[in-house]
């Protein structure tokens, strides 16, 4: 048996939220890699349009979309023209994301509304649009964050998100089981990305490379390895999930971090 095919992704089709972003696009482009066709649906369709080109540009087939997340007819209306352009949806990778630094004192409900929209709801939203067009094999895999095991101060409201995204993960799983619809996650580690490196972004506009180096090398410090999380790294995961190498693999969350929280 020629276990690569496990891992090939040919005749497929794979949607990624927010695909224009650091995990996304790279997800995206590890998905077209393995021979999917490869969906990059984010707000931002400039981003979109970007990580498309280049994966067209690598000999991959993509295309972009935009779409609101938070919006569930949105939803709707990217998997119904994915399944009229295409044919088929096989896989929908809900990975948008982003993150609010507010204590939870202080979190007003329109942000605390805002993160929860954005990182559960689009989970749930996301999978109600796109189970009823898969078939059989087919595999759902969210974006959660290593920080469903624990929590700091000032991101009580983006941990409360993801753990509420890992509860619709593993019911989603049964739910969906009986269809043949495999649904998983990964919680990636602190990974440099748009939302970490904001962080250190000054009123200006001005970008702090110092500060997040030394936040950058206290993270890398939590992990066995000694190193960060890339975004690669829980794109390859997101392909595991994707593939029929995980075709007995549901309700499961794969902790992309290092070793830095052993669940």
């Amino acid at each position: 048996m020629d276990s690569s095919k496990a891992f090939r992704l040919d005749g497929k089709v794979a949607i990624v939220t927010g695909g224009g972003g650091g995990i996304g696009s790279a997800s995206a482009a590890v998905l077209a890699g393995a021979g999917a066709r490869v969906v990059v649906a984010d707000l931002d369709l400039d981003k979109a349009e970007e990580v498309a080109k280049q994966i067209t540009g690598d000999g991959g087939e993509a295309a972009a979309r935009a779409v609101d997340v938070t919006d569930p007819a949105a939803l709707r209306a990217l998997v119904d023209w994915t399944a009229a352009e295409f044919g088929r949806l096989d896989v929908l990778h809900n990975n948008a994301g982003i993150m609010i630094r507010t204590q939870l004192l202080d979190v007003s409900p329109e942000e605390f509304e805002r993160i929860l929209s954005v990182n559960m709801k689009s989970i749930l939203y996301g999978t109600q649009a796109a189970a009823p067009v898969m078939r059989p094999g087919s595999s759902i895999v969210n974006t959660l964050s290593s920080i469903i095991d624990y929590s700091t101060v000032g991101t009580g409201s983006y941990a409360a998100s993801k753990k509420a995204g890992e509860a619709l993960t593993r019911t989603f799983a049964i739910e969906l089981g009986p269809r043949g619809i495999r649904v998983n996650a990964v919680a990636p580690g602190w990974t440099e990305s748009g939302i970490t490196r904001g962080k250190h972004i000054n009123e200006a506009g001005e970008f702090n490379q110092q500060s997040f180096d030394d936040v950058a090398g206290k993270m890398a410090a939590t992990s066995p390895l000694g190193t960060i999380v890339e975004a690669i790294d829980s794109a390859y995961a997101v392909l595991y999930l994707a593939a029929d190498a995980s075709r007995y693999v549901t309700g499961h969350v794969v902790r992309v971090n290092g070793g830095s929280s052993m669940a």
